[in-house]
């Protein structure tokens, strides 16, 4: 049990921003092990060409101790609109007491491995090599999906955000995880070959939703900045690329135009992406959703400069199939990283 003492003024100080950095490390590791989080399998396969040449040594050394990751290979999200290119910076100016004090922990008691003996003796000329390894991958296996786990995450946040007007904290904690709970002024982990206990000290906590990161939940209890890696709802249909079939009397019922549509909106997309999937022009989409969101069967909600828009329950249930799968209720293995 890893126990999380909570003030008032820790409550308040709850926000939550997305990493692409943190998506690109979990990938890896799921790339890595597929075997391990059966849902990511067909990204994995469909990727695993594309990372073939790719010289990733030092990055992947890092990672060969899945018990922990080095914090500075992952730093906390700053805000929701995070880049890649703000945190591959960050990467790169890590400062070499950091780098060092890190690879310290990495391994525990056990020698440092050979192939980052470099980064150990000299910080700043490897996190350069480190920032290309990284960069690398990210343009092979996670740019090309990154808009859509953006719009996922975004309407994950956007979820936990009504969920804390309606029910306040202690349903917004209380649903992010199965193995996560919050009660009697603490948040408790239950992971049971764990055994922690400390303060949050007014540092509050940052939540970082993160699609690779099913099933597991990731806690960094760095006393400064201590955060929560935890996936979102709808991960079960991010690498659905087919979308559902509308049924024959359905297309009757909306028109093939508006049911194909619907059928498309299993994660939020915006009037742009889903003119773009179904070779329709934008202002055309824009009147089907309109008619849609009037009737009920699809949401929209503002997302930076654009609007994404994801069917309803409604809108599911006319279609005869299931909704956005929350985040499964089983945990396949946990990691932690105690600062």
């Amino acid at each position: 049990m890893i126990e999380l003492l909570c003030e008032a003024g820790d409550l308040a100080r709850i926000r939550f921003a997305r990493s692409p950095v943190q998506e690109l490390v979990t990938s890896l590791l799921v790339a890595r092990r597929p075997d391990r989080a059966r849902m990511h399998r067909p990204w994995a396969r469909s990727v695993r060409p594309a990372v073939a040449g790719l010289r990733l040594d030092l990055l992947r050394a890092l990672l060969d101790d899945p018990r922990y990751v080095p914090d500075f290979l992952t730093p906390s999200p700053e805000r929701m609109d995070t880049r890649f290119t703000d945190e591959l910076d960050r990467l790169r100016a890590t400062p070499e007491a950091v780098v060092r004090s890190h690879l310290d922990l990495l391994g525990g008691a056990a020698p440092l491995p050979e192939a980052l003996r470099p980064l150990y003796e000299d910080p700043e000329r490897q996190l350069g090599r480190l920032a290309a390894e990284v960069q690398a991958y990210w343009t092979a296996a996670v740019a090309p999906i990154w808009p859509r786990l953006a719009a996922l995450l975004d309407a994950e946040v956007g979820h936990r955000a009504d969920q804390l007007t309606s029910g306040g904290i202690v349903r917004l904690l209380g649903n992010l995880h199965p193995e996560l709970e919050y009660a009697q002024d603490a948040l408790r982990i239950r992971w049971p070959t764990w055994q922690s206990r400390g303060r949050l000290d007014g540092a509050g906590m940052l939540l970082v939703p993160c699609v690779f990161v099913w099933p597991s939940l990731l806690v960094d209890t760095d006393p400064g900045a201590p955060k929560l890696i935890y996936s979102p709802r709808g991960v079960g249909q991010v690498w659905d690329g087919a979308a559902r079939r509308p049924a024959p009397p359905l297309a009757e019922l909306l028109g093939r135009s508006r049911a194909t549509l619907l059928a498309k909106l299993d994660l939020p997309l915006s009037t742009t992406e889903v003119a773009r999937e179904l070779g329709q022009s934008a202002a055309s989409v824009s009147e089907h959703l309109s008619v849609l969101r009037r009737s009920g069967l699809v949401t929209a909600r503002r997302a930076g400069r654009s609007v994404l828009y994801q069917r309803t329950l409604l809108g599911t249930d006319l279609l005869g199939g299931a909704g956005p799968a929350d985040h499964s209720a089983r945990t396949e293995s946990w990691s932690h990283s105690l600062g």
